[in-house]
């Protein structure tokens, strides 16, 4: 298994609101695909921001993306799909490597 840790930021004057732990979570899961290898999302609100761990299987084939890409992917995905998410939160900046470690 491989988790990533990612954060979402609030469009200016929008902030972390309560529940939206449980909606970004639930906006995930509708936008996830069986080919993304998601196990598990949890959430938390801090300081402005709403963290998420992504839990992915690892995977065994050669040239399979990587965790860090798949969370990526689904996080961008759903960003551009859902509504909701777009409304409240900005969009993940391009996914980058900086000296053989990825950021997202």
């Amino acid at each position: 298994m491989e988790i990533v840790y990612a954060s979402l930021t609030p469009r200016p004057g929008e902030g972390v609101r309560p529940g939206d732990e449980v909606e970004v979570v639930d906006v995930l899961w509708a936008h996830c695909r069986p080919a993304d290898g998601l196990q598990h999302v949890s959430a938390q609100s801090e300081s402005g921001r709403l963290d998420l761990l992504l839990y992915f299987l690892t995977p065994n084939s050669p040239g399979t993306p990587r965790a860090l890409e798949l969370a990526h992917a689904l996080i961008t995905r759903t960003h551009r799909i859902s509504p909701w998410l777009n409304r409240r939160y900005l969009a993940q900046e391009p996914l980058t490597t900086h000296e053989g470690i990825n950021s997202c």
